[in-house]
């Protein structure tokens, strides 16, 4: 990334990264709680214990579960990570003490909810007096602005994962191909666009909080970072939804920012409808995969090399039909990357993008 770029924000604090993971009343909710459980699955080896009063003596992925941040401090965490979404991405009015509490007991708080710890003089006051520090995941780094044009010209390749509507597995998705295709030696980078996939990765912008303008400079920034970092294949982790009615503005941003050379169509299988609204219904994947490569930049044309299918809802035999239904559907590979793991669609990928120029 040029020097004369923003900064991004780093995760990575001044101490080791011990987490206790706020995740109140959500520990077990995949959509609420996906931030706990996004960084327990791929950051595991960094969290210590997890707070959720409502499943005290239970575990979760073999880490106790502590109903406060008192019960907590035996396990030596050094970070408490807020673990949830909101409804508006606020703090209910229970959290204060939470958040309080882990400050006064001398801990760094990561938060990725939309309202900044870092603006709340209280807090801020505290966490002085505490020698802590205060990191909204969500703030967006000074200087961004339009694509500069260098999302066209760096020697990597890019895709990116898309979906028909929010919170079905983009991220994970991403994550998955990106893991397996280092298993393969390609020097591969997930690129993190949200404050769950910032948390696992310990840099990125959460884009949905950059102002419109400049979601697509944004995307840039991210990728020319993921090139510095030595990223030959970038995975950009995807966000909203072009059929989305609140959040497909910040998808387009990341379709013309990132650049893509090819996008990997992410579904869950069994859904019809956007965000349970039947106002606005899923169309067919073939008519998906239509969409999204008439949307792309015109001086970067994208294919969509796979569909990834979320079967958690259905057995494996259901699963397995689902799969072979999209394949018949479109013509192209399909799979679910977590319950049958991301080789076929790596491999489909790594053979598409190197067709590309």
């Amino acid at each position: 990334m040029a020097s004369s770029g923003p900064r991004l924000a780093q995760v990575s604090a001044s101490r080791p990264r011990r987490l206790l993971i706020l995740a109140e009343g959500h520990s077990a909710d995949p959509h609420f709680g996906k931030t706990a459980r996004g960084v327990l699955r791929y950051r595991r080896e960094q969290v210590v214990a997890v707070l959720d009063s409502e499943r005290v003596g239970e575990t979760e992925d073999g880490l106790p579960i502590v109903s406060t941040v008192e019960d907590g401090l035996r396990f030596e965490p050094t970070t408490a990570l807020v673990g949830v979404a909101t409804q508006g991405g606020r703090f209910p009015a229970a959290w204060r003490e939470l958040l309080r509490s882990s400050i006064a007991s001398g801990l760094d708080v990561e938060n990725g909810l939309h309202e900044f710890i870092s603006d709340d003089p209280e807090l801020v006051e505290l966490a002085r007096r505490s020698g802590v520090e205060l990191r909204d995941l969500r703030r967006p780094p000074a200087g961004l602005s339009v694509p500069t044009g260098e999302n066209l010209t760096h020697p990597a390749k890019v895709v990116l994962t898309v979906g028909s509507d929010c919170a079905i597995g983009k991220m994970t998705v991403s994550l998955e191909l990106d893991a397996e295709a280092r298993r393969r030696g390609v020097a591969s980078e997930f690129v993190p666009t949200g404050q769950t996939g910032m948390a696992i990765a310990g840099w990125g912008i959460a884009v949905d909080a950059v102002v419109a303008d400049f979601i697509a400079g944004a995307a840039e920034t991210l990728v020319l970072e993921g090139v510095s970092r030595g990223g030959e294949l970038l995975w950009v982790e995807g966000q909203g939804s072009l059929l989305h009615p609140g959040y497909s503005g910040v998808t387009l941003g990341l379709v013309h920012g990132s650049a893509p050379h090819a996008f990997v169509l992410c579904h869950q299988v069994g859904q019809t409808v956007i965000d349970g609204d039947p106002r606005f219904p899923i169309p067919s994947l073939r008519e998906l995969v239509a969409l999204h490569e008439r949307l792309a930049l015109i001086p970067r044309p994208a294919r969509v090399a796979a569909i990834a299918l979320n079967t958690r809802d259905v057995d494996e035999d259901a699963a397995r039909a689902a799969i072979a239904a999209a394949e018949a559907e479109t013509g192209l590979t399909a799979d679910d990357p977590v319950r049958f793991g991301a080789g076929r669609i790596t491999e489909i990928v790594l053979e598409t993008v190197v067709e590309t120029h």
